[in-house]
């Protein structure tokens, strides 16, 4: 959940931006403007529901894509989101007395229209991805747990039922504060996935010593799709401006991010490692693939189901607010009626939208590969490092932050570029050999 999926903390506030969000100075306000009451434990709790989600599905893929390379860069991944979700909240509050409302807003200061367009952009394709991603995994486990049963359909016919089902909580939710529970209930049911497969694993590799099991130290072909799933997992900086506006105490941003992000890294560990262990390159995304039949891994593929089908209504409500909110379509100008017909119509548009692209990229991994090298390496490794160096200077950095700000922006150009290139080669793959799904 890049896996993310506090959403719900996400784009609420976005909401108050007007439609003119080009004026500058609709995004700034004081520091302490209607700052939310919340303590450590609600920041900590909000940052591991917004990160920590799908991405440790497809972990272990990523180490038999890249090998034990993968626990480095992982480790690595973890140092570098930590301080790229800490310099920017700082960009922030560049300006004294004064303080930008969200990502996008980062964005506008650091580098004009440019900046924010691109922002904006690397926003919209998180918020719009991660649903239709969540949308192939949804389909493909109702599908592979009726294939026995008499209510059995293709992947494309539980896209349609699953997106249907969807749309009526997003046409009855004027906004998101209905379903902030949602959030907890993800990151409960991520835990209980990453327990099963930490405990299934091994047993499974104790039970048949007669396997051979192929692991590699290091396969360099496979760093950038190694490091294009790992950067999915740690996607949720677009979301960090909400969660710090609601602490009380601004001052505890820092070690509320850094606690929720450790928690997040020890879950991906706690999956990857056994997992690859026990399966190595032929390990699956999801992982649960890989779990021999049984109760276990009916348990794992339910409670993810369960997690992001609760996931995909707080991203489309999200993306389809800010929408509405850019195109002025609110009660005062439309009218109520007017203006839930507008919202409707919106919302039916953005599903049937996301239903298409899970129904032609119905591939999980490749896609989780495609979505983490164009959104979140810029999400988390580029923009926010570029902005707070724009905005702050060079001058007043020591050279080893300096030198850590040029690895992680070299980390993430490499898993913009060479992430997406591998990605695309393998979802062009896919499409060729007509691989089942």
């Amino acid at each position: 959940m890049k896996e993310d999926e506090t959403a719900s903390v996400i784009s609420t506030s976005d909401n108050s931006e007007k439609a003119n969000a080009g004026n500058l100075k609709e995004e700034y306000i004081s520091p302490d403007q209607a700052r939310g009451n919340g303590g450590f434990l609600i920041a900590y709790f909000n940052v591991t529901c917004v990160v920590a989600g799908t991405g440790t599905l497809g972990l272990a893929k990523a180490f038999a894509e890249g090998g034990w390379l993968g626990m480095l860069i992982l480790l690595l991944a973890y140092g570098m989101a930590v301080y790229s979700g800490i310099v920017l909240i700082r960009c922030l509050y560049y300006k004294p007395g004064e303080r930008l409302t969200n990502f996008k807003a980062v964005g506008r200061a650091a580098f004009g229209r440019t900046g924010y367009a691109i922002s904006a952009f690397l926003h919209f394709l998180n918020l719009f991805g991660c649903p239709a991603l969540y949308l192939v995994l949804a389909a493909g486990n109702m599908k592979a747990l009726t294939m026995h049963s008499n209510i059995s359909l293709s992947h494309e016919l539980w896209t349609i039922v699953i997106g249907t089902f969807l749309l009526i909580p997003s046409l009855i939710l004027k906004t998101l504060h209905e379903v902030t529970v949602v959030s907890s209930i993800g990151a409960v049911c991520t835990m209980v996935a990453v327990f099963i497969i930490m405990i299934e694993s091994p047993i499974y590799y104790a039970q048949h010593p007669e396997h051979t099991v192929i692991r590699h130290t290091v396969i360099w072909s496979g760093f950038p799709s190694a490091l294009s799933t790992i950067a999915f997992s740690f996607g949720g900086n677009n979301t960090y401006p909400h969660v710090e506006h609601a602490l009380r105490n601004p001052q505890q941003w820092s070690y509320a991010l850094t606690a929720g992000l450790t928690t997040c890294t020890l879950l991906y560990f706690m999956t990857s490692v056994p997992a690859y262990f026990t399966f190595g390159v032929d390990s699956q995304s999801p992982i649960y693939n890989s779990l021999p039949v049984g109760p276990g891994q009916i348990i794992a593929i339910v409670v993810m189901t369960i997690h992001v089908i609760l996931a995909i209504p707080i991203y489309t409500t999200s993306f389809s607010l800010e929408l509405e909110t850019s195109l002025r379509l609110n009660e005062h100008r439309l009218g109520k009626v007017g203006a839930w017909c507008a919202r409707a119509a919106i919302r039916t548009l953005t599903m049937c939208g996301l239903c298409i692209i899970a129904i032609v990229t119905p591939f999980f991994d490749d896609f989780m590969g495609l979505l983490g090298a164009v959104s979140n390496c810029g999400l988390v490794f580029l923009l926010p490092i570029i902005c707070y160096l724009k905005l702050t200077g060079l001058k007043n950095k020591s050279w080893y932050e300096l030198g850590f700000c040029l690895l992680t922006i070299v980390m993430g150009l490499t898993g913009l570029v060479f992430g997406s290139i591998a990605a695309i080669r393998n979802l062009a793959r896919d499409f060729a050999t007509k691989r089942p799904y």
